[in-house]
């Protein structure tokens, strides 16, 4: 594969080079476009490529810095979308053949906000059918080939795949990722890359397909931490065309990022969760504790009020009901082309009472009180993000979630970051969950870039794609 060393930096070191003028726009997105004709193909991660648009946007780019007309520090990088992110007048099938042909009639806000700071949407990345699953695989557009095992076909992890497949294959420097009950936390976890679930209110959904409107929330992908930082900076912000953004502050990240972990106090997982999770998964987990101790947080356990499952449930039933009400005419429609796992999935919502979905939407601030109540004088609790590594696909159980240690934070609207912090037997990624209070992004960001500056995990790279 040819290879260009700009596709293997972090983007905010592009970001200096290109302020520096060391680097051009133009060789920039070339070089992300011939990894993407060359490793796409067997990687499935881009469900459409902007290259023409990506060029001309690149050379006004160039233009624009060299005249000193730069919209911004991030002005000239380029950013892959999950195909539900809205473009005008592209294509947003939102992994559905169903919307093979769906052109968007206007642009999603977050996308706005991303090009009005001059970066380059190199194109649309593959994402399971509705966003619904965690597996992330994908009938009949095809499921994005996880980097880690070129040999064997393993899970991407979704709904999210193929903007974690992108990142994680130097296929873009960074993407745009939606998480409703891991969905950018399970393919950062599996595809080996950080992730943030942001809380709900800081990143607009307008513009973007909705699964389950209460729940949805947008994120940055990224190979290190102050990439994941810099990308959630410059989408965050209120929205007149999203209410849930009104009256939330905005808060750079980045004042708090290097202050490190001394004093800090972190939780970790209670003990009865540890048995979901396979031994590389637990061995990683127990070795990210004792390196954030190291650096001088104070671990402590913790008892939670409810357990991982618990939450879930009510996740997924907010979940199923919602995505019913909005797809139940495809839903029900036998004639629609469908993924066979998809369908039931969302037809479950068909079953869910009004009572039951009130309730389970009642309940949030309950479990939230509870929950606040147990991390009274903690500043995060720390799990793994996935039971396991990567499975392969013929192992995949369609009828079950991966997602048992990320629903609770969507239930919950807490934020919650994941990133690298091992590797199992057999090389395959590991992941650290860093959950924290609702808006409090920074403190987990804080965390998780101690923790990757005392490790050298986010440095590994897949092989042989």
């Amino acid at each position: 594969m040819t290879e260009h060393p700009a596709t293997f930096a972090p983007a905010h070191q592009l970001a200096a080079q290109l302020r520096g003028r060391t680097l051009t726009s133009s060789d920039l997105v070339e070089a992300y476009l011939q990894r993407i004709a060359q490793a796409n193909p067997s990687l499935n991660a881009y469900s459409e490529v902007y290259a023409e648009d990506a060029r001309l946007a690149a050379q006004a780019a160039d233009l624009a810095i060299r005249s000193g007309h730069a919209v911004g520090p991030l002005h000239g990088i380029p950013v892959a979308l999950k195909d539900l992110v809205d473009i005008q007048g592209k294509i947003t099938n939102g992994g559905s053949a169903h919307w093979r042909t769906r052109r968007a009639e206007s642009t999603a806000t977050l996308a706005s906000r991303l090009i009005a700071q001059g970066m380059i949407v190199l194109g649309k990345t593959h994402t399971v059918e509705f966003a619904m699953g965690g597996w992330g695989t994908n009938t009949h557009l095809g499921t994005p080939r996880n980097p880690w095992d070129m040999a064997r076909a393993r899970t991407p992890g979704g709904s999210s795949s193929g903007s974690g497949v992108a990142v994680a294959a130097d296929l873009a420097p960074w993407a745009v990722g939606t998480d409703t009950g891991g969905s950018v936390r399970l393919p950062a976890s599996w595809c080996g890359i950080c992730a943030l679930k942001t809380t709900t209110g800081r990143v607009s959904t307008h513009g973007i397909r909705p699964l389950s409107p209460t729940l949805d929330t947008p994120g940055p992908m990224a190979r290190c931490i102050e990439d994941v930082a810099l990308l959630y900076a410059a989408m965050q912000g209120s929205d007149v065309k999203d209410p849930a953004t009104t009256g939330l502050t905005y808060v750079d990240p980045h004042p708090l990022l290097r202050r490190g972990v001394q004093g800090m106090c972190l939780a970790r997982m209670p003990q009865e969760e540890m048995q979901y999770a396979d031994a590389d998964v637990l061995e990683a987990y127990e070795q990210s504790i004792d390196t954030l101790a190291q650096l001088g947080a104070t671990i402590v356990p913790l008892s939670l009020p409810f357990r991982f499952a618990d939450v879930a449930a009510h996740n997924l039933r907010i979940m199923a009901a919602e995505s019913y009400a909005l797809y139940h005419e495809v839903i029900d429609d036998p004639s629609s082309p469908l993924d066979p796992h998809v369908r039931p999935r969302i037809e479950a919502g068909r079953g869910v009472t009004a009572r039951q979905y009130l309730e389970a939407l009642a309940m949030r601030s309950t479990m939230l009180a509870r929950f606040l109540a147990s991390m009274q004088d903690v500043d995060a609790l720390l799990t793994p993000t996935t039971m396991t590594v990567a499975l392969p696909l013929e192992e995949v159980d369609q009828t079950k979630a991966p997602a048992h240690f990320t629903r609770f934070a969507n239930y919950l609207n807490l934020p919650a970051l994941s990133l690298p912090n091992g590797a199992s037997q057999a090389g395959l990624p590991t992941s650290l969950q860093i959950v924290t209070r609702a808006c409090d992004e920074a403190t987990a960001l804080r965390i998780g870039w101690a923790y990757e500056h005392a490790t050298t995990w986010h440095q590994r790279r897949p092989g042989g794609c």
